[in-house]
Order: structure tokens, then C-alpha cells, then sequence
């Protein structure tokens, strides 16, 4: 009778164990609404139609009407923060403007997620040399990021976020000389010296070369230094979506848009594919990119957003 009795109590115990698993894993399920890849890729496909991005040009006008345009869908409140900016290489004086758009204007818990939104005009690693003073249409480098963003706008307007969400697309990251990292990111450097005192979002996440068909995610150095608890987050969220292209190793330290913030403090990963042979190529064209790619890409920062 005794072993019989253990053997319930086995088994009731067994019963108890798996249903408290089963609370604990619905408990823990990551909700938020669902990510539109193929509304973004026909984003992306859209900024490039404009011709390559570069300030001064008129398909750099043309598209930052139609950046505004589509955030202006999303929120009312765009704000055009317009800037001079000497390009270092050319020493051409050009006038370049980031796009700033927030949500939930009310809420003091807040994150920042950005992009730039320029492409580069010079193929400089192009592997044909009368090429490399030739611009470059950015699929990936900087349309891709963005594309994603103008998605995750809808989103929020459509679904207000239970935090306040900044969106900031950058212009003029992509007008540095090679081998000097001072001379790139602009509008990052140029937003990071214009902040208010007061705005310190808990976290920012930057989107830069998120589109690559053979999408491979790696932690970046300096988000890693300066920002480890958000890459530990973010990471772990797209563990629990099952996205495997989120690796796990540390690789790359890239000079980016994110760096400037960093320097402001506010903790600012980025999520950038840095193993990207058509990168400031002419061949960064939208058929090396893919929507699949930024459908996961805006699937985790949906969770980040939406599971605070």
C-alpha cells in the first residue's frame, strides 16, 4: 500500500511540475504584433528606385519627401532636423537633414531606434576600379535599416507601443574617407550634440546592413563594450523567436551611427551584417537582399519594444 502510495504521489507531483512548466512557458511567451517582411522589402525597393541617396543630389531630395511622407502616415509629429555638413573628402558643403518621428509621446520610459538613410558616393571597394568614384544605390547599406523602421512606424501607429519609441533616420553616415572613422556618421554625431540633457532613452538599437539575403547577425564590438545588457536582451529575444541568425559570437567593431550615441550615454546597440561582399559596391542592389531577412530583423525589434 505504501509503494502504491508513493507512486501517486509520484505522479501527482509529475502532473503539478509539467502544468507549472507549461504556466511558466505561456508566461514567459514574447507578444506583439506581427512584422509585414514584404511591406518593408517593397520599402526598400522604393528608396532605391530614387537612384543612389547621395546629399546633393536630387534623388536625395526626392526621397527624403517620400521618408517623411510615410512617417507622416504613421505620426504626426516628423520633424525634419536639417544640418551643414562639410564632406570630407571633396570639401563640398552640403545640407543634410535627419528625420526624427516619435510615439507615445506622453511615456518617459523610452527607446531610440535609428538607421541612416544616405548612400554612400563613392564605390570605393568596388572590385573594378573605374568604379570606385562612381555612387552607390545602398540596398542593404542604408536602405535596408530603414525599410525595417518605416515598417515598425506603422506598427506602432496601428499598435501604441507600451513604452515611448523614437525613430531617428540619419542622413549623411555614409560621407567619411576611408580609414578615417571621425569623418563618417554626421547625422548621428550632429543629433548626439543637439540632445536635450533631459532625453535619455533606456536603450537604443541601430539598423545598419540588415537585409542580407544570407543574413548572419554577429555581436558588435563597441555594443558589446559599452552596451551589454541590451545585446544580451536582444539576443536573447531572437533565441526565444527561434531566429538562428542571431550568432552568438562576437565579431567585427564597427565605427557606426551607434558610436556617437554611445559617447552621449545612451546604451545604443548595432545590429549590422558586416559579412557582406557588395558592401559600398555598386552590386548593394535590393536582388542581394531579401524580405525574409527584414521580417526577422523587425520581428525582434517588435519583442523588444513590445515586452518591456
Amino acid at each position: 500500500m505504501r509503494c502504491l502510495t508513493l507512486v501517486f504521489e509520484f505522479f501527482l507531483f509529475l502532473i503539478v511540475f509539467l502544468m507549472c512548466a507549461a504556466c511558466n512557458e505561456k508566461s514567459s511567451a514574447i507578444n506583439s504584433p506581427p512584422f509585414d517582411g514584404a511591406h518593408a522589402f517593397e520599402m526598400l525597393k522604393q528608396q532605391c528606385a530614387f537612384g543612389p541617396r547621395t546629399p546633393g543630389t536630387a534623388a536625395h531630395d526626392s526621397c527624403l519627401d517620400f521618408l517623411e511622407s510615410q512617417l507622416e502616415q504613421a505620426a504626426a509629429n516628423v520633424v525634419r532636423q536639417i544640418f551643414s555638413h562639410t564632406i570630407d573628402k571633396t570639401r563640398q558643403e552640403v545640407v543634410l537633414t535627419n528625420l526624427i518621428v516619435s510615439f507615445n509621446l506622453d511615456a518617459v520610459d523610452r527607446v531610440l531606434l535609428c538607421a541612416h538613410w544616405d548612400s554612400r558616393p563613392w564605390a570605393d571597394q568596388d572590385a573594378n576600379p573605374a568604379n570606385h568614384d562612381k555612387p552607390i544605390v545602398g540596398a542593404n547599406d542604408g536602405a535596408s535599416g530603414v525599410a525595417v523602421l518605416l515598417e515598425i512606424a506603422r506598427v506602432l501607429h496601428a499598435t501604441p507601443p507600451p513604452i515611448g519609441v523614437d525613430i531617428v533616420l540619419f542622413d549623411g553616415e555614409d560621407l567619411g574617407t576611408a580609414g578615417s572613422s571621425e569623418t563618417f556618421a554626421a547625422g548621428s554625431r550632429y543629433f548626439a550634440s543637439q540632445k536635450d540633457a533631459r532625453y535619455n532613452p533606456r536603450y537604443g538599437i541601430l539598423l545598419d546592413m540588415v537585409g542580407d539575403r544570407n543574413l548572419n547577425l554577429y555581436k558588435e564590438g563597441n555594443s558589446v563594450r559599452y552596451a551589454a545588457d541590451v545585446v544580451n536582451r536582444v539576443w536573447s529575444l531572437a533565441q526565444r523567436l527561434g531566429i538562428s541568425e542571431f550568432m552568438f559570437e562576437q565579431r567585427y567593431e564597427v565605427a557606426d551611427d551607434h558610436v556617437p550615441l554611445l559617447n552621449v550615454g545612451i546604451p545604443c546597440i548595432d545590429l549590422i551584417d558586416f559579412d557582406y561582399p557588395h558592401w559600398h559596391t555598386l552590386a548593394d542592389t535590393p536582388d542581394k537582399c531579401s524580405p525574409e531577412s527584414l521580417e526577422k530583423i523587425g520581428r525582434v525589434v517588435l519583442a523588444a519594444i513590445y515586452n518591456p
